[in-house]
């Protein structure tokens, strides 16, 4: 666990945009796939490393909602080629038939895809909490069924697209599921965070095979993420007025913006080998120990690697149990 004097600074704030992170770096030649690239910030992404020159795949549960960037990034001069495939996180079968089809290597994963907090306990085709299935079980499977191809690039990154809610919930592996404590929506949520970062802290064991893996806070974008909280959770949270409109706040970020540390941490050479640590704004967050009441930063238990390894022995039971 690294320290706040150990912490990655970059010249970036806070309201860069992708393209602006990104700028004057070449990934010809780099084959790129993001999750849930087709909305919000995924797009964002997928449009910053095409323009960079890498082939991108956007992977996606409706590949045809993807036909318009496709098309988009397919005509703009300079740009990567670009294509759609499906996957559905919440499935192990889906996701294992997706990376079955993927051949060569794979220069960066972007871990994008998310679901939030889901109003009723929801569980998916293996019997996981749904939000913990989607943000975190999915990519993990996706990750690690796709190691041989990320090895074989020689120097490959996988970003994780974790959440500030992550400091309200470390990983509960006594009742992950919610199977005996009362189903709460933001926990849920916190809990699948958290278990985002300990991914990229467990893939420290594949640094040896030339991959670097980090997470990050993308910070307040409005996106297709809040489809599940209704106006009066958004009055709740202070994102919209009584007629429903919404409130600006000086965090808030337009998607461009919401993208840019997952593209720094795709692509920049700033952060080349740089491993199993967490992001925001375009710097590595500092340590939170305890209760705070200013927001940011990263909650220790979401860099506890023993807690990282035993959630990945956890995951990887429960994967090859269901593809069995």
């Amino acid at each position: 666990m690294y320290d706040d004097h150990d912490r990655l600074t970059t010249p970036f704030h806070s309201h860069a945009t992708a393209a602006e992170v990104i700028h004057g770096v070449d990934l010809t030649g780099r084959r790129a796939i993001v999750t849930g690239g087709a909305s919000g910030i995924g797009v964002e992404t997928v449009r910053a490393l095409a323009a960079a020159g890498a082939e991108v795949t956007i992977a996606t549960r409706a590949p045809a909602s993807a036909a318009g960037l496709v098309h988009e990034l397919t005509a703009a001069h300079g740009s990567g080629s670009v294509h759609a495939a499906p996957l559905d996180l919440a499935d192990l079968l889906s996701v294992d038939a997706f990376a079955r089809t993927w051949r060569g290597p794979l220069d960066i994963l972007v871990a994008n895809a998310g679901i939030m907090a889901l109003p009723e306990r929801t569980v998916s085709a293996q019997g996981w909490e749904l939000q913990l299935a989607t943000n975190h079980l999915g990519h993990f499977a996706l990750a690690t069924a796709l190691h041989g191809s990320l090895r074989a690039a020689g120097s490959a990154r996988v970003v994780i697209v974790s959440s500030g809610a992550h400091l309200t919930a470390a990983f509960d592996f006594d009742d992950p599921q919610f199977e005996r404590r009362p189903y709460d929506r933001w926990t849920a949520y916190g809990q699948s965070k958290t278990a985002d970062v300990l991914l990229a802290v467990g893939a420290r064991r594949w640094a040896a095979d030339g991959i670097t893996a980090n997470a990050l806070n993308p910070g307040w974008i409005s996106t297709n993420l809040q489809r599940y909280l209704d106006d009066d959770t958004m009055r709740a949270l202070g994102a919209i007025d009584e007629e429903g409109k919404i409130i600006p706040q000086p965090y808030y970020k337009e998607p461009a913006q919401g993208a840019s540390t997952s593209v720094l941490l795709a692509a920049s050479p700033l952060v080349s080998g740089v491993t199993g640590r967490y992001f925001e704004d375009n710097q590595e967050a500092r340590l939170v120990r305890g209760p705070e009441e200013r927001p940011g930063g990263v909650a220790t238990h979401a860099l506890d690697p023993e807690a990282a390894d035993r959630l990945w022995d956890h995951a990887t039971a429960v994967v090859g149990a269901a593809l069995r």
